[in-house]
């Protein structure tokens, strides 16, 4: 093994496994030659960037070594003219929008705590925040992708400009994947500009069923929110909707989106500067407190339901906090684990609640005893045998995180 290579402590655990060995590779050359050292050992690895989304799934199966990607945090090519970037996968979102801030562009994705969050991670995890309403998910804006395969082999997918031909799309297999087909090495994105203004109109007092009546007369109205995000602090929600864009342009949406709601019978407030940051703040809060982190995909038309399914699982955690995101069809619950048994039985609800809708409720992050009582994954997808497939294909000696995903693979 290389001289990045050291003996792993706790430090290094990922879902509570902890290796023997930690590997800190500073090149994609370093990065290539211990997979292949790895490989040779036939030992088992995960990958880890800033830890954010570490919770997500089962814990490994078998872990001997953890890969970190911290040193792998530069920029290799940013050709603003053409709106790409190419970045190497340990870089923190924060430090990739601070580069590309001075040239007046940005990467349209905001999942929190992104002074710690790397895109290699982003990817992985399939991270995501508000602006997902507008710009779409991590696979939407990835253009390219380079990536280390378990024997240590340097594979290349996709290209450098938007529009790619047909084919195998190796980038959008890694999005989601959690470490299991390989390492993510660097990404190739498509930029957007910064919005030369914004501003937010917040509706608070609603339920469910009104977030949803709402947020279906703006999009009626032709409106484009770049965030939609419901809160819910105990009481009803506030529903924010997020503009952005040239100065006229948002002035004109926010007051039409603040008419419309006033004529439902829920008038809101335009928020901009600190206010409105403020706001979006604490969205994040409520997806990053507690121990216990709960997610759930459904139809945006079953929100109610969703909605009153997730308040449960909320109400059975200390401090329990929930956001919807009513034109995604997503809803994040947090909160503190105080009993195990009272939240199993709300998370198991819920799966019921969303399942006749083809949707799904799974552990983003939680301690030992609640993870003892659930499956993570819940039931398991249409697609398992393709991912096993997939799985073998990539990882034939099934080294790679192995056990992270649905059906231990």
């Amino acid at each position: 093994m290389s001289a990045a290579a050291r003996p792993a402590s706790a430090a290094d655990a990922v879902a509570g496994a902890v290796p023997r060995l930690a590997i800190e590779p500073a090149t994609l050359d370093e990065a290539a030659e211990a997979m292949r050292a790895l490989a040779a050992d036939r030992l088992a690895v995960a990958f880890v960037g800033g830890g954010t989304d570490l919770g997500l799934g089962a814990p490994p199966a078998r872990l001997d070594a953890v890969l970190h990607t911290r040193r792998l945090d530069r920029v290799r090519e940013h050709a603003p003219s053409d709106q790409i970037v190419a970045v190497e996968a340990g870089m923190t979102l924060a430090a990739l929008q601070d580069h590309l801030a001075p040239h007046g562009q940005r990467l349209a994705l905001d999942p929190p705590l992104a002074d710690r969050a790397t895109v290699g991670g982003i990817v992985a995890a399939n991270a995501f925040g508000p602006r997902r309403a507008r710009f779409g998910a991590v696979r939407d804006l990835v253009i390219g992708m380079t990536v280390v395969r378990a024997d240590g082999v340097v594979a290349r997918g996709g290209g450098k400009v938007v529009k790619n031909v047909a084919g195998f799309d190796l980038p959008r297999l890694f999005c989601g994947s959690l470490g299991t087909l390989g390492l993510v090495a660097e990404v190739v994105f498509r930029l957007h500009p910064l919005p030369e203004a914004s501003a937010t109109v917040a509706v608070p007092g609603l339920g469910a069923s009104a977030c949803r009546a709402l947020t279906q007369a703006v999009l009626d109205a032709r409106l484009e929110p770049v965030a939609v995000v419901a809160r819910r602090d105990g009481g009803p929600y506030r529903l924010g909707l997020r503009f952005e864009g040239f100065g006229p342009g948002v002035r004109d949406q926010s007051e039409r989106a603040l008419a419309l709601a006033a004529a439902q019978g829920t008038p809101g407030e335009r928020l901009g500067g600190a206010d409105e940051a403020a706001l979006w703040a604490r969205q994040d809060a409520v997806r990053t407190a507690g121990d216990v982190r709960i997610r759930a995909a459904f139809a945006p038309a079953a929100l109610a339901i969703a909605a009153g399914a997730l308040e449960r699982v909320a109400g059975a955690l200390a401090g329990g906090g929930l956001i919807l995101h009513p034109t995604l069809g997503i809803g994040l619950v947090s909160g503190t684990l105080e009993d195990p048994a009272l939240v199993a039985v709300a998370v198991e609800a819920a799966r019921g609640a969303v399942a006749a809708g083809h949707g799904s409720v799974v552990i983003a992050d939680a301690p030992p005893a609640l993870r003892a009582r659930l499956d993570p994954w819940g039931a398991a997808p249409a697609g398992l045998e393709l991912m096993r497939r997939l799985k073998r294909e990539l990882d034939p000696e099934h080294r790679l995180a192995p056990g992270r995903l649905p059906g231990g693979i």
